[in-house]
């Protein structure tokens, strides 16, 4: 059989089938139904407005199968689109899981994608309270799971499937002439190939980690020291408690997932005598991460900078400053960071808490427009500059500003942020209702981008504060800012106390509350969000 020809074609030699679609060896026919396409004509799907990808056959490719890769996956079936989501994980929500111990920022109702929430009321789900903050893991098993499992979004999930190249199906970045007619050619690791009649690419940033080393090249030896080096959020009071209790940790990095891991290795260091911690940042000064504190205008959001501050104060964490990492050394059992100025810290482990970065590896062979700084798309560049810009702060955007010259790929979620630390879900999800839109051809709908992000709202540690208030006056049928008040005088407490319980009891005199009250509502696990920093899930300020 030659390369033009195939016994029994559905529309004539294979090249002509592959142009309507068609396919002639029958197991890839069957693949092709499966996947909404049919033999001989587009996809069958509802009629959309000229430009969008209706008149191809092929499927809509997300990469992906986290939160904002299956909400894209949620607004392409409501717009009758057919789609293929590929998740390099053995689940949804895969790389979710791996922070699943940390708790999130904003509360449900910024956390479910509209369309997807749509799929899920049809088919009787269970909503959890749209006040409540959930945790990584809550997030995967009470929404991610639920969704996957629907019969709009299952048949049309790949397990296993890791992307790894992009191009156009016969042509290289060079080729100019009909570019924008070829389908997409998306290449697995086991050499599957899809063809697409788009991209979507929400794999987001989890798996690329920013190295160590301080001027963003990996530190010298630091990969040979990968056995005692661990990215950011371990979770240090679970699954990794062992090799950190009574051992000296250094976590390096100034972000909120540095500030998360430096908490919980203080309360582990209360029941495990021989717990160290060392906090190394970059430069000469850690004012952002204690925030406004006494002046921040938010008594709740000040009160959690001074946790984060008393820390350092009682000497319960040491703060070494100006400190970039060049090199590092195993020594013995042990692990040595070198600074470029010749000082050295020695530790039993590291915790690289320094960021994420994009990977943007399997796409080299498409069109990308990239901005040198963020490595996201120039346009969107200027309106994420976290120089410039907070969570809440971030005006709306969507496919206009997502769009790169190779027509129809878009990189969304975390990954279209680039280095920027201020992506939020719930940006994620207007996104892609957006790119969705755009696809079906309905650029009036895909315009109209509207986000409501109060600049104190679901980014800021305020919210969660706010949150955790409310719900331990709940708890403890107490008002609202009765936690508030306990922890601030805590707070203020704790340099001079010989112990956080001994601060508590004497802030709930002060305020005038039962102190075993107070003890039982410093004990609960939601408490670290009014005194001390609660992360962000991620890394970043926002989730």
């Amino acid at each position: 059989m030659s390369e033009n020809t195939a016994a029994g074609p559905c529309c004539g030699t294979a090249q002509a089938a592959e142009r309507a679609g068609a396919c002639c060896d029958p197991q890839a026919r069957a693949d092709a139904v499966a996947e909404g396409a049919s033999c001989c004509g587009p996809a069958d799907a509802t009629a959309q407005p000229a430009g969008g990808t209706a008149t191809r056959p092929h499927p809509v490719v997300v990469i992906g199968a986290g939160p904002v890769g299956l909400a894209a996956a949620a607004h392409l079936h409501e717009r009758g689109l057919p789609f293929v989501v590929l998740e390099a994980g053995d689940a949804a929500g895969a790389s979710v899981r791996q922070w699943g111990h940390v708790a999130l920022f904003s509360p449900w109702r910024y956390n479910i994608d509209a369309a997807a929430r749509r799929l899920l009321d049809a088919a009787g789900w269970a909503a959890p309270d749209d006040e409540a903050l959930p945790t990584g893991a809550e997030l995967v098993e009470q929404y991610l799971q639920p969704l996957a499992k629907l019969p709009a979004i299952a048949p049309h999930l790949r397990l296993g499937a890791r992307v790894v190249a992009m191009s156009r199906a016969g042509a290289d970045r060079v080729r100019t002439a009909g570019r924008a007619d070829l389908p997409f050619v998306v290449r697995l690791a086991d050499g599957t190939e899809l063809l697409a009649a788009a991209v979507v690419d929400a794999s987001g940033t989890w798996r690329t980690p920013s190295p160590l080393g301080a001027d963003g090249l990996p530190a010298h030896g630091e990969a040979d020291a990968a056995g005692l080096v661990e990215h950011a959020l371990p979770d240090v009071l679970g699954a990794a408690r062992d090799a950190h209790a009574g051992r000296h940790t250094v976590v390096v990095g100034s972000g909120h997932s540095a500030a998360n891991t430096l908490l919980d290795l203080a309360r582990l260091a209360e029941t495990a005598p021989g717990t160290r911690i060392t906090w190394a940042v970059r430069g000469g000064s850690v004012q952002r991460a204690f925030g406004g504190e006494g002046a921040d205008e938010l008594p709740a959001r000040g009160a959690l900078g001074s946790g984060l501050r008393a820390l350092v104060e009682t000497g319960r964490v040491t703060l070494v400053q100006g400190f970039g990492v060049h090199t590092v050394r195993r020594t013995g059992g042990g692990v040595e960071l070198a600074a470029a100025d010749g000082r050295t810290l020695t530790a039993d482990r590291v915790v690289a808490a320094t960021g994420f970065r994009p990977d943007h590896g399997i796409a080299t062979e498409l069109r990308l427009d990239l901005d040198p700084v963020l490595g996201c798309t120039r346009t969107l560049a200027g309106v994420i500059d976290p120089n410039e810009h907070s969570c809440g702060t971030v005006p709306p955007h969507g496919h206009r500003e997502l769009s790169h010259p190779e027509p129809h790929y878009y990189a969304v979620g975390m990954k279209s942020y680039g280095r920027a630390p201020t992506f939020l879900m719930a940006t994620g999800y207007e996104q892609v209702r957006s790119v969705a839109a755009a696809l079906a051809g309905d650029l009036a709908a895909a315009d109209d981008v509207q986000l409501d992000l109060p600049e104190t709202g679901v980014c800021s540690a305020t919210l969660g504060a706010e949150n955790t208030a409310r719900e331990l006056a709940a708890r403890f049928r107490v008002t609202p800012d009765v936690p508030v008040r306990l922890a601030a005088a805590t707070v203020a407490l704790l340099p001079a106390a010989a112990s956080t319980g001994d601060a508590v009891r004497a802030a709930a005199e002060q305020i005038g509350l039962d102190p075993e009250t107070a003890l039982r509502m410093a004990e609960a696990p939601s408490v670290t969000g009014l005194i001390s920093l609660t992360p962000a899930a991620g890394g970043g300020c926002c989730s």
